[in-house]
């Protein structure tokens, strides 16, 4: 649906631009970092040179100091935006009472090393499809979270450069442009005609030369071979069953979370965009949660992505060597766990919403449920068709020796809660698979465990302390912790991931605790009540959440009931089709980071749960 917005920017009139809600963004990207483009044609976060580098444009968490890079007619206009077929290239479409224009935006695919090209580079293009539409570009870099001020220098033919440090950011453009009167930034405007076309490319380099790509015909090749890629990627995407088109963004938002170079999916592109409206639940996602590690594996296998499943293996045992045998909570791309957290008092938040903070705490959490998630993902690889390699296998054995140690000990949780730790009952569930999957990989042939009665005896030690201590018989139901009464969405999981069958009375009780307690309505689910975790502000309903209830809802043979709560859920969806990390249950607008790929392959898991029941019923 066509959506009305003012025209120019004014930027000589800070605060006349509204704020663009989290949902009014689409993501670009080329596997290495990703960007973020409002409805209104503004890169408003760009991080470089990877996920979780330090942004060059913020205003999506600063509207008036963060920096942008835009593109949109000066006159008001109606807007439309697609992705371009199964890739991650953006199409928005301008009409003004004068004419339409496109702008395609893309960060190119790297095509090897047979050529040379810049370390990043962000495209755009831009054709006029009917009468005169004038265009204004402003480009505001902001390096460094907006503190560090650049140079900016003309380079003639070349067009602009903006260098820091060792770093540089080159702006190529076939417009003309002038500095702004602050001369911390270009504004230039052009009209377009029918069948007129511009290109803008911005290109990034660090401790190496600036490459300067060409614009016109090159610049069109460059969005076909990118256009190419994705095509040729997709082509192996393995997906027949009911919503296609949704499962197949799904699988896109999740390619372009991933790390081309190492395997590593981030949990979302952006930093501190709030849980809750002015609330102080505003976290750095930019970096890789081993908590996710199961499903998203799950995602890939059931996909058919068997070279992404491969390298996210790869990945997850080789990141986690220098912890090895124990596991942190959070690494990022690289593996590295020093994700010190602070706060940047100096932006305003994403519409006010403080504070701001990059980094994360979580790091050093002690979080039990991540060696279940490892070992899973890894059981789950092998039982799609993959091997383990002997120094894997070896690791993965070691995990179950650490679960042996170290399970009756509390923690943080998988919702990795900042005070005391707890004696939380997914925890124990976790820890009681990960023994579960390792004896079922021995017994397959896959590793060797000489302490094979100690693993059972522990498992079954597990297994007696959730049994006796999670579950609430008063209540029916397992609750967040041991003896205790509280619920808790996390628990759902017992039965996507293996624990108990969804039909088992134990986890229908708990289905319904969740849901009489959590549930908001529209298939929404909190993650836990208010001030469970210790802050007194409410939050979202955690979008991945909604998605256990379809898949438990299914294990229960209710298929009708898991269809109507998958629609549901869909309309989430931005026009795009990406989720956030969660949802506001009184608006329906999007909250937290943005897009998540938890929820994304939340979505995915649900919907094969629901193609297999299909087809095995009929």
């Amino acid at each position: 649906m066509p959506e009305a917005i003012p025209g120019g920017w004014a930027p000589d009139a800070p605060g006349t631009c509204a704020a663009p809600a989290i949902e009014d963004y689409a993501l670009i990207g080329d596997g290495r970092t990703a960007a973020l483009v409002s409805r209104r044609g503004s890169i408003n976060w760009l991080c470089l040179p990877d996920f979780s580098g330090p942004s060059v444009f913020a205003a999506i968490l600063d509207q008036e100091r963060g920096g942008r890079f835009a593109l949109c007619p000066t006159d008001p206009c109606t807007t439309a935006r697609r992705y371009v077929g199964c890739s991650g290239v953006l199409e928005t479409s301008f009409r003004t009472g004068q004419g339409t224009v496109r702008v395609t935006d893309l960060l190119p695919v790297p095509d090897g090393t047979g050529a040379l090209a810049p370390m990043r580079e962000v495209l755009r293009l831009v054709e006029g499809v009917e009468g005169t539409v004038e265009l204004e570009v402003l480009f505001e870099p902001r390096p460094d979270y907006v503190r560090t001020k650049p140079r900016l220098a003309r380079r003639g033919a070349l067009g602009w450069a903006c260098a820091w440090g060792d770093e540089a950011l080159l702006l190529h453009a076939d417009f003309p442009l002038q500095p702004t009167p602050d001369g911390a930034g270009l504004r230039g405007r052009a009209r377009i005609g029918a069948g007129e076309r511009r290109a803008l490319s911005l290109s990034y380099a660090k401790g190496d030369i600036g490459v300067v790509p060409p614009l016109g015909e090159a610049a069109e090749r460059r969005l076909r071979a990118t256009l190419d890629w994705w095509e040729g990627w997709s082509s192996g995407l393995r997906y027949d069953g009911p919503w296609r088109d949704a499962v197949l963004r799904s699988a896109v938002t999740l390619k372009l979370l991933t790390f081309a170079l190492s395997g590593a999916v981030v949990a979302a592109p952006t930093a501190s965009l709030p849980e809750w409206p002015g609330a102080e639940r505003n976290w750095d996602y930019r970096y890789c949660w081993l908590r996710d590690a199961a499903l998203t594996m799950r995602a890939f296998t059931g996909l058919g992505l068997r070279d992404e499943a491969r390298a996210f293996l790869a990945w997850l045992l080789h990141a986690t060597r220098l912890t090895w045998p124990e596991l942190r909570a959070v690494y990022d791309v690289y593996g590295r766990t020093n994700l010190r957290e602070c706060r940047l008092d100096h932006l305003a938040g994403h519409r006010g919403s403080r504070p701001v903070r990059i980094g994360n705490g979580a790091w050093d959490q002690v979080q039990l449920d991540v060696y279940g998630e490892v070992v899973l993902a890894a059981h789950d690889y092998v039982l799609g068709g993959g091997r383990l390699q002997r120094d894997e296998a070896r690791a993965l054995a070691g995990l179950g020796r650490a679960v042996c140690r170290r399970w009756r000990k509390p923690d943080q949780g998988i919702w990795e809660l900042r005070g005391p730790p707890r004696q939380h009952t997914f925890s124990k569930v976790l820890c009681w698979l990960a023994l579960d999957r390792l004896l079922d990989l021995q017994a397959r042939g896959h590793l060797r465990m000489p302490d094979e009665a100690g693993f059972r005896r522990e498992r079954a030690a597990i297994a007696e302390t959730i049994e006796a201590r999670g579950f609430n018989s008063a209540l029916g139901s397992y609750t967040a912790d041991l003896n205790g009464e509280a619920p808790d969405a996390a628990l759902l999981l017992m039965a996507c991931l293996g624990y108990r069958p969804a039909a088992d009375p134990r986890m229908r009780g708990t289905y319904d605790f969740v849901e009489q307690r959590l549930g908001r309505g529209r298939g929404l689910l909190l993650r836990y009540e208010v001030g469970h975790d210790g802050f007194a502000s409410p939050e979202g309903a955690f979008g991945i959440c909604g998605f256990w209830a379809v898949d438990n809802l299914v294990g229960r043979g209710e298929l009708e009931a898991a269809e109507r709560r998958f629609a549901e859920l869909l309309a989430f969806a931005n026009d795009v089709g990406l989720l956030a990390e969660e949802v506001d249950p009184r608006t329906g607008a999007a909250l937290g980071n943005f897009p998540q790929a938890f929820t994304h392959v939340g979505l995915i898991n649900a919907a094969l749960a629901l193609a297999r029941a299909r087809q095995e019923g009929g």
